[in-house]
């Protein structure tokens, strides 16, 4: 884990430097549980959990006023409860990601001062802290084999830009994304959980200073 970490530090250190711009967001996630047991029997009842993701790294303009590449890290927290009322069972997960994440804007239309954009992006995320309740019993997710320690998710996303300054801009954006957690195991052992989620963020976006960029 801490030379995953390490890679993720140094490869945001090297983009860094060919970098135009820096953006900062937070926000909301729904994440919605899709759970088979190991017989392939779909776990009902399960409910979100709403949690918080953090999202930071750098932009590339690629071209003016249209498109941009940008790459950075990822803080990620997924949720959800639910019960199975055949076995009078209580279930819960709460686990939490950190990864890099590599996306590409493409801006819309301009209307006034408002920008339009639609971004896809994909990131690959590392499980730092984990637990899973049944009924009063809390297990540690971190290091089982059943729960993937790495996810890879894909996510598309609808945003809006404001400037708020000859260097700064606002953002506000909606994102979609779906993922894999537990992948399908061997003859013995065919758990599988897939992930969707919805995260509704702000954020800045910063002109850095070798920047002539305008929003």
């Amino acid at each position: 884990m801490k030379k995953q970490l390490l890679t993720i530090l140094l490869l945001l250190i090297v983009l860094s430097t060919y970098s135009q711009q820096l953006y900062l967001e937070t926000g909301k996630t729904v994440s919605l549980f899709n759970y088979k047991n190991s017989e392939g029997a779909a776990l009902e009842n399960l409910l979100s959990k709403p949690n918080t993701y953090i999202a930071m790294g750098y932009r590339s303009v690629l071209k003016e006023n249209k498109l941009y590449l940008s790459v950075g890290g990822t803080y990620n927290g997924y949720g959800a409860i639910g019960s199975d009322r055949a076995l009078d069972n209580y279930f819960e997960w709460d686990v939490s990601y950190i990864g890099a994440e590599v996306g590409l804007d493409l801006n819309l239309f301009r209307l006034r001062n408002f920008t339009f954009y639609l971004k896809g992006s994909t990131s690959l995320e590392f499980l730092v802290r984990g637990t899973q309740t049944i009924n009063n019993q809390v297990f540690n997710l971190v290091g089982e084999d059943e729960f993937n320690d790495k996810i890879f998710f894909v996510r598309g996303s609808l945003g809006m830009l404001y400037p708020i300054s000859n260097n700064t801009s606002i953002m506000a954006n909606y994102k979609i994304g779906r993922t894999v957690l537990i992948e399908k195991g061997n003859a013995t052992d065919q758990e599988e959980l897939n992930l969707t989620s919805h995260q509704f963020g702000i954020g800045l976006i910063i002109n850095l200073p070798s920047c002539n960029c305008s929003f």
